[in-house]
């Protein structure tokens, strides 16, 4: 019996000490104040004429990107890119072409994007994000760090039709507040 407690209190000692730096961290980013962190470029796929990449990133919700082709977009994508590695706690995701709820009939969606995430060490990762058919924006947790870029990929998309395109007025990332660092 006393074999079988020590291998025990062994594994949970081995556990603790792997996993406390990951432990910290998270519970450093629950705690962090948030603010927003603006890609230093970005770019799509494809844009309609008039609205561009740019339009998803400039902190307006009634301006927006389209890859300009019917139904679904699955496969368009859009993507900010960091000169400095940064550290990413939430997205915020405005769907459509306004945060106005009498506009979300204009376009269609966005409900399943994949964000593929590349890090400092060259390293990529994916999450997908699920959207609500709703308007304004839609918080997602994040978390995580060293980034350099995210390439949100669209997979599939609400109120597909052959005379709309998925629309997204706005993407917002957010990071810790440098203050949190001290």
């Amino acid at each position: 019996m006393n074999w079988v407690v020590g291998a025990v209190v062994l594994g949970l000692l081995v556990f603790a000490v792997t996993n406390t730096g990951t432990a910290v961290q998270a519970v450093k980013d629950h705690f962090a104040k948030r603010v927003p962190v603006g890609p230093d470029h970005v770019k799509a796929s494809r844009s309609f004429a008039g609205h561009g990449a740019g339009l998803a990133f400039d902190k307006l919700n009634n301006t927006w990107w389209g890859p300009g082709v019917s139904e679904s977009g699955d496969g368009e994508w859009l993507e900010a890119s960091f000169e400095q590695p940064t550290r990413l706690l939430d997205v915020i995701i405005t769907s459509g072409t306004s945060a106005r709820p009498d506009q979300l009939t204009k376009s269609a969606l966005p409900h399943r994007i994949e964000a593929r995430i590349t890090t400092a060490n060259g390293k990529t990762s994916t999450r997908f994000l699920t959207l609500d058919q709703v308007a304004g924006g839609q918080q997602r947790k994040f978390r995580v760090g060293d980034v350099t870029s995210v390439r949100f990929i669209i997979r599939s998309a609400y109120g597909t039709a052959r005379d709309k395109q998925v629309s997204i007025a706005e993407i917002e990332l957010f990071g810790p507040s440098s203050a949190n660092d001290s």
